[in-house]
């Protein structure tokens, strides 16, 4: 591919997430962790584990933590120690990743979705009554992208029905809602470590958290094949257990996750101001911080007109783009018989038409992101200028 150029001179394509040069700034520190479990040759749960469980919980001040093999493990352990099972219904949003609806049809219930709210893609509180029938089990908002979902309302809601409340925290560690961290809200929030996430492993990983001992006592059972013990079996459960490694890296991560975050709000804020110095705020919508939340920005979200072309467009000029999400969950094929049909879930179908994902990583230059936008306003031309602020149709 041949190099594009921004007003400060050549730019070198680069990726959508720059992990290696992430890795350059603390290699000293992961390879002595690294080093640490090989020379003590204890690479299941252990000390490592431990370690990490007592770091991640003071930091999200969750009571308690459990960490495990993947995000998506964790939202099935929290479903199983909820005893989900064949007749129940799970309230969750269908503009997500696929782990939410298959972790609760794995257990045999039944996904029930709600729509989003067009201004945070996450689930919209006024539409979730509706959804709650007597069979509901659990609700699971998320909060996507790195922002907290509305949990005043949806905690409301929940509580006074009897509901449980699941976060997916999967990509907003480190986001808060009304001061509170997001994971200690609900009955347990759950994490996911893989590579992409704001504190990524170098695998895949998971950690739940919990305000509630029991509860927390249950999931280190069902993560540990149903027992306490090795021979010791109460329950049915799981080989979800978190590498020792993975701990070690995560640990050594944990340290530098605050200034991340900063990297990636600096460079939201930047966003913002590069498309409004274009007039380009008012031919895209920009990701909006909902009252009362920190926005960690896992991702930054716009939404296009002519979407596809923009991002081929993108490609051409060496930037890196990705849409998160293309198909909402209610129109996967894998769910095709849950009976949902297009027109259902307006807002999350109108959402997987426009979205697009532009890099963000803490590390990435400003020569970089100069490129994003000027690739962008020169895809949209004079044009851009003279567009109407207001919901897109692409």
């Amino acid at each position: 591919m041949t190099t594009s150029t921004s007003s400060k001179g050549p730019v070198q394509p680069f990726p959508f997430l720059d992990l290696k040069a992430q890795y350059r700034t603390i290699k000293a520190e992961i390879d002595a962790a690294i080093q640490r479990v090989m020379e003590s040759q204890h690479f299941i749960l252990g000390p490592e584990v431990e370690g990490l469980e007592k770091e991640i919980a003071a930091y999200t001040r969750a009571q308690f933590a459990i960490a495990c093999a993947s995000g998506s493990d964790a939202l099935l352990l929290a479903l199983m120690a909820l005893e989900v099972g064949s007749g129940d219904e799970v309230v969750t949003t269908p503009f997500t990743f696929v782990a939410i609806a298959g972790s609760i049809a794995r257990l045999g219930a039944r996904p029930v979705f709600v729509d989003i709210d067009p201004s945070t893609y996450n689930l919209d509180p006024g539409k979730l009554t509706a959804a709650i029938s007597p069979k509901t089990k659990a609700i699971i908002p998320v909060h996507l992208f790195g922002m907290a979902a509305q949990l005043d309302s949806i905690m409301q809601i929940a509580n006074a029905r009897g509901i449980p409340v699941i976060e997916d925290a999967a990509q907003a560690i480190g986001a808060r809602y009304r001061g509170r961290p997001v994971g200690s809200i609900g009955l347990c929030g759950c994490f996911s470590f893989f590579p992409s996430k704001n504190l990524g492993g170098a695998g895949d990983g998971g950690l739940l958290t919990t305000g509630d001992g029991e509860f927390a006592d249950k999931l280190r059972v069902l993560r540990n094949h149903g027992g306490h013990s090795k021979y010791e079996c109460e329950l049915i459960g799981m080989n979800s257990r978190l590498d020792a490694l993975q701990a070690a890296i995560l640990r050594v991560k944990l340290h530098y996750l605050d200034g991340w975050t900063e990297g990636r709000q600096k460079n939201a804020a930047r966003y913002s101001e590069l498309f409004k110095g274009r007039g380009l705020d008012r031919m895209l919508t920009l990701p909006q911080v909902q009252a009362g939340c920190t926005h960690i920005y896992n991702q930054y979200v716009i939404r296009a007109p002519r979407r596809d072309e923009l991002k081929d467009h993108l490609r051409a000029c060496g930037v890196p783009s990705d849409i998160y999400y293309p198909i909402p969950l209610h129109l996967q094929r894998a769910f095709a018989y849950l009976g949902y049909k297009p027109g259902d879930l307006l807002e999350s179908e109108r959402a997987s038409r426009e979205v697009l994902a532009l890099p963000i990583f803490p590390e990435m230059s400003a020569g970089q992101q100069d490129l994003v936008v000027e690739s962008i306003a020169r895809f949209y031309g004079p044009a851009s200028t003279h567009v109407p602020q207001g919901r897109n149709h692409p």
